[in-house]
């Protein structure tokens, strides 16, 4: 094995070469997590295991997610990734892109692949509009799954969720607090369980907090596409209706959003409060730093391998949903009202 190989293997399991080295070598002083994690990132980086060291995978698991082009689904798959290779078993990470394959068909990929389970998030559990049968199906096939970021009561299995609903509550009371009366909303389409939820949590929120009625907030509310163009539409159309903030399904929604007033000449937050949802690495640090709503991606990915294994392990595991209580960050995107 080269020093750039053992230099790649370090850099994907987060450890040193001279760890690698031990374990390749079958050499004392490694803790078993650590062991586990190296021989996980020889799976991921598709190099063979030394045969004394070949039976000690646990097996695949699949992991499904939407495009990779929006940071928080990286940023899930990679810890969904190391808790599952610290437990001995190796991610199969599978991504949906336009034109590619479809869901069901990187089932049945995985499923010929002798998966020992399936982590599905943000996928077709999300769409009220959707066939949820098919889940049913993979159930009476034997495969043990769990489900990320929608939640459908037709579906037999754990579900991972951040509290929607709490998160816009927090967005529409800090703004508000801001002296914000004319709040819009930027949000993916209705037949999202989250988008949904996020319309409940909103006019919900600009009702009690800003006694608007349900018909007000609801014609605040911009449904668009999870993109920085899409972002940019709504914040457009928003702005024609006076919005003095807006609130955004997504980080990427929000610089688009941003970029969007500053077309037209204003700035963010002296004139528009701008307000993202997830957290995405790096979103720090744009210009102005963006106030969003934290996923607790951490704790929902570890929550979901757990569920997993344990469901894998032959454990029956509470079947429903699990809901992760999202946080208020606050930063340079928003500000008191100006007018």
């Amino acid at each position: 094995m080269t020093t750039a190989r053992l230099s790649d293997i370090a850099a994907q399991a987060g450890v040193s070469e001279a760890t690698v080295s031990r374990v390749l070598n079958g050499k004392a002083n490694v803790s078993a997590a650590t062991r586990q994690t190296v021989l996980a990132a020889l799976d991921v980086l598709g190099y063979e295991r030394p045969t004394r060291l070949r039976q000690r995978s646990a097996g695949l698991i699949g992991l499904i997610t939407p495009e990779l082009s929006n940071p928080i689904f990286p940023a899930l798959a990679q810890v969904i990734e190391q808790v599952l290779s610290r437990h001995g078993y190796t991610p199969v990470l599978c991504t949906q892109t336009p034109g590619g394959s479809t869901e069901d068909e990187l089932v049945e990929m995985l499923v010929d692949r002798g998966v020992a389970g399936i982590v599905f998030v943000s996928g077709l559990h999300a769409d009220s509009t959707a066939d949820h049968d098919r889940y049913a199906r993979l159930t009476g096939r034997g495969v043990p799954f769990v489900l990320i970021n929608g939640y459908s009561e037709r579906i037999d299995a754990p579900f991972i969720s951040p509290d929607d609903r709490a998160a816009m509550w927090m967005a529409v009371q800090h703004l508000a607090e801001l002296g914000h009366e004319r709040i819009g909303l930027a949000v993916g389409q209705r037949r999202y369980v989250p988008v949904l939820r996020k319309i409940e949590g909103f006019t919900a929120a600009m009702r009690e907090v800003l006694g608007r009625s349900q018909e007000e907030a609801e014609e605040l509310v911009h449904h668009t596409l999870f993109s920085v163009e899409g972002g940019h539409a709504a914040a457009g159309a928003l702005l024609d209706k006076g919005c003095t903030a807006i609130v955004c399904g997504s980080d990427m929604m929000a610089l688009g959003a941003i970029r969007a007033v500053r077309q037209r000449g204003l700035s963010v937050p002296h004139d528009v409060s701008v307000v993202g949802f997830d957290d995405s690495p790096l979103i720090a640090f744009t210009e102005p730093p963006l106030t969003t709503i934290r996923q607790p991606v951490e704790a929902m990915a570890t929550a979901a391998v757990d569920a997993l294994l344990e469901e894998v392990g032959g454990n029956a595991v509470q079947r429903g949903e699990f809901m992760f209580q999202p946080e208020l960050v606050m930063r340079g995107s928003t500000g008191a009202c100006a007018r």
